[in-house]
């Protein structure tokens, strides 16, 4: 029995496995893990996001192509995949961890935390990230994961005092971390990671604080 015909075999068994069944769902375990790590690490050492192809990453997945697209369907759901399993450990932190992140501190100081933990993932990624949003179909601002950053920084924004529009102000402080932009400044414009994060810092700073009044009036 060759790789691709123990990952179909392998998948959408029930309960009640014997131990050769149990086998071939852990082989097809392995193989998902084997191509996210595959995936991650071309990605990562890529000149340009488009030039990771499928056939790449099965090749260095030692998995069949066919395997790629019975498991994601596509390169951008195997994108999908990848980023849901890369950015698992900081959207746990948001939603359960501690202050700034997490949802017990101070709405000001978790919208700044939010925004550089963003911004930091998109740099220690930026080419999966880049991936994420070339590939999407539609429109970027209705990706899932796109609208629970939104959602999470409008709540937040929401517990700000003099806070107005929330959002559309998470819209506004989510554009200055698109993947493309910190790619820009990353590799276009020289910027170190921690002069981007620092900047971004100081923007979403300037729009927490601004007056709405007199934000309006000198437009």
């Amino acid at each position: 029995m060759d790789e691709e015909q123990r990952e179909r075999k392998g998948q959408g068994q029930g309960q009640g496995q014997g131990p050769g069944e149990r086998k071939e769902r852990a082989d097809a375990a392995r193989n998902r893990e084997a191509v996210l790590t595959a995936a991650d690490a071309l990605f990562a050492r890529s000149r340009s996001p488009r030039g990771v192809s499928m056939d790449d990453i099965a090749a260095a997945a030692g998995v069949g192509k066919g395997t790629l697209f019975r498991r994601f369907g596509d390169r951008a759901g195997l994108v999908r995949a990848l980023f849901e399993a890369r950015i698992g450990p900081l959207r746990e932190a948001v939603e359960t961890g501690p202050a700034p992140l997490g949802p017990d501190g101070s709405p000001r100081e978790r919208v700044l935390a939010v925004l550089d933990a963003v911004v930091r993932f998109k740099l220690e990624n930026r080419h999966l990230s880049l991936a994420l949003e070339e590939d999407g179909a539609g429109s970027p601002y209705q990706a899932a994961h796109y609208a629970w950053w939104h959602a999470t920084l409008a709540g937040a924004l929401r517990g700000i005092p003099r806070s107005t529009d929330s959002d559309f102000t998470a819209h506004a402080l989510l554009a200055a971390t698109r993947a493309d932009l910190v790619e820009h400044l990353f590799s276009q414009e020289d910027m170190s990671a921690d002069q981007i994060r620092a900047h971004l810092a100081a923007f979403a700073a300037k729009v927490l604080d601004a007056d709405p009044v007199q934000s309006v009036t000198h437009c």
